[in-house]
């Protein structure tokens, strides 16, 4: 596990996920609560993070940006604590679980020791907000249904989960294609963040520059014709 501290109370923590690719969560370190955002792909992920927070006796909350496997398998570690994800997020584990985790083990994906399905049990639909942390949640769907985005207004951080990203230079939407609409609003949602740096589920965080990426990227799906 690497960890990186990217502001006054954000840190990143990511690990191999196969051999082509890393798996990004990461922890704010509020003012009531700390939050752990995703929870990678096994109990590993969540014992570094909580080695990290170490002695801090705030009140965890765990949020689930969205329900792949690789972002909620250490649900499990933390079932006693308030896990916030969408609505559709419930569903959508409950519903393809088994099936996704049977896939990655299939296709030789890494897994940071044990996996058990574990739902979230704080659920909102449009947005929800942590006032007195002055974290924002809200709805975006793009690369599930149920992804949402974190924002922290503290430090000006905005954990975007697996919308989009960028690495060595390429841009990735991790959504459909052919769903320029859903990109756009993504896009149109994140130029209404006053944010510094930009953290993604798969690629090293960025700072505000990209947004220019993404509406280039939004450009070439077409959604300028």
């Amino acid at each position: 596990m690497r960890i990186k501290k990217i502001s006054d109370r954000n840190i990143v923590f990511w690990t191999k996920e196969d051999a082509d690719s890393d798996v990004y969560m990461g922890a704010i370190l509020g003012v009531k609560h700390n939050f752990i955002i995703d929870t990678g792909i096994g109990r590993g992920c969540v014992d570094a993070m909580l080695e990290y927070i170490g002695d801090d006796s705030k009140p965890i909350v765990v949020i689930n940006t969205h329900h792949d496997w690789d972002h909620v398998a250490g649900n499990w570690v933390l079932e006693g604590n308030t896990i916030v994800a969408h609505k559709l997020c419930y569903e959508l584990m409950e519903k393809n679980w088994d099936m996704q985790v049977k896939r990655a083990k299939e296709m030789g994906r890494y897994f940071a020791g044990e996996v058990r399905k574990c739902l979230p049990n704080l659920l909102f639909e449009g947005s929800m907000e942590f006032p007195e942390d002055g974290i924002t949640l809200f709805h975006t769907p793009g690369h599930t249904e149920d992804s949402i985005t974190v924002y922290d207004a503290v430090d000006k951080v905005l954990h975007a989960g697996d919308n989009f990203g960028i690495a060595d230079g390429k841009t990735y939407y991790w959504g459909k294609q052919e769903d320029v609409e859903s990109f756009r609003n993504i896009v149109e949602a994140y130029k209404r963040y006053d944010f510094e740096i930009y953290v993604s589920g798969h690629c090293r965080p960025h700072g505000k520059e990209v947004v220019g990426f993404m509406e280039t990227t939004l450009a070439e799906m077409g959604a300028d014709k």
